[in-house]
């Protein structure tokens, strides 16, 4: 019997599934759009029932020809969002309007303004490793902004605080773990080649956020596994319904969707291209860009976020530099173009 592996990608503003064989051949794919709230100026929010919904979607349709004993495998990639759920893990709103289905902070959220720019005016030496600053768009400002804005509502009340992607293996397996490269990238986690690795106990009670340390970590990671590794015991018995798959198929650690991009790309071979993986360049491009590039040696480049240690590609250093808005823009210049309703129209009749 062939065996077959089914790769999940949350972007910004869809869930894509794909099929593929043993060998990587790619048998089919299904995407399924999602939702995302605008509140208020620089506010973006999505759900969480609403992404695994899709999720389930497009594995289902992805999945339908072959025997759910065929599919030996599920890994999840997803945007760096921030997901937060109560202690019974349901949905708890991070927004505003106090909507519990608007759970999820969306990476390009802009509402953490004043909380970077403290962080950055401390100058802690974990900023060494985001290029000297750390952007609105990591998780530490926005479980400032919460605390600050959503004590009652959502701080007091939650019981995790998730990077999207590791809220989708938690989904489907039950089990609480951290993908190393979500954390690393987005939440100031530290990991370095001698071993170490752990939370700046340090910065956090210098944010204000020390009450995140209690009961080793839980509400954010205790237990961080690297991309890839197995998570849990595979898909729980209510996930592998809602899926369509078995209960107990494996599920792999996840990792954020443009690294998923870059370790793809890093590992194509081309011709007589070397085969060195410090010398090569990945772009990716979505409603971002991110330019991504491993060395063995920890460079590191002000303006530059990185370098992450094992992030991407094990044992190498993970620098990025790149665009937040790319695809957004370009979205932005056909829909204010005057010809852009004629078009639409005209597409519409044919």
């Amino acid at each position: 019997m062939e065996s077959y592996f089914v790769g999940v990608d949350v972007g910004t503003g869809s869930v894509r599934a794909a099929l593929v064989t043993r060998n990587g051949k790619l048998l089919c794919t299904s995407s399924k759009d999602t939702k995302t709230w605008n509140p208020e100026v620089d506010y973006f929010e999505q759900s969480t029932d609403d992404i695994w919904r899709a999720v389930c979607s497009v594995v289902k349709d992805v999945s339908k020809n072959v025997a759910s004993s065929a599919v030996k495998g599920i890994g999840f990639d997803a945007t760096c969002s921030l997901a937060v759920v109560d202690i019974e893990g349901n949905p708890l709103s991070i927004s505003p309007t106090g909507n519990n289905e608007q759970n999820v902070i969306l990476w390009l959220d802009h509402r953490a303004v004043d909380e970077a720019e403290f962080i950055n005016g401390l100058k802690h030496p974990v900023l060494k490793y985001v290029g000297g600053k750390i952007s609105l768009e990591m998780e530490t400002p926005k479980l400032m902004w919460l605390k600050t804005n959503l004590k009652e509502q959502c701080w007091d009340k939650a019981g995790y605080f998730f990077d999207l992607p590791d809220f989708l293996t938690w989904k489907a397996t039950g089990t609480d773990s951290r993908s190393l490269c979500s954390l690393v990238c987005k939440w100031t986690y530290e990991a370095h080649p001698n071993g170490n690795k752990g939370w700046n106990e340090d910065y956090f009670r210098q944010i204000g956020l020390s009450d995140l340390m209690e009961e080793n970590w839980k509400k954010i990671g205790s237990v961080v596994k690297e991309p890839g590794s197995p998570c849990g015991n595979g898909l729980s018995e209510q996930a592998a319904q809602e899926l369509g798959l078995q209960r107990g198929t494996p599920v792999g650690t996840s990792i954020i969707d443009a690294h998923a991009g870059g370790l793809g790309m890093i590992g194509c071979s081309a011709g007589s291209v070397s085969q060195d993986f410090q010398t090569r360049l990945s772009l990716i491009y979505g409603t971002s860009t991110c330019h991504m590039a491993v060395h063995k040696d920890a460079l590191f480049v002000e303006g530059v976020w990185g370098p992450y240690y094992s992030a991407m590609v094990p044992g190498y250093w993970l620098n990025e530099g790149g665009q937040s808005a790319t695809g957004k823009l370009i979205d932005h210049m056909i829909d204010s173009h005057p010809a852009t309703a004629q078009l639409k129209a005209k597409i519409g009749k044919s």
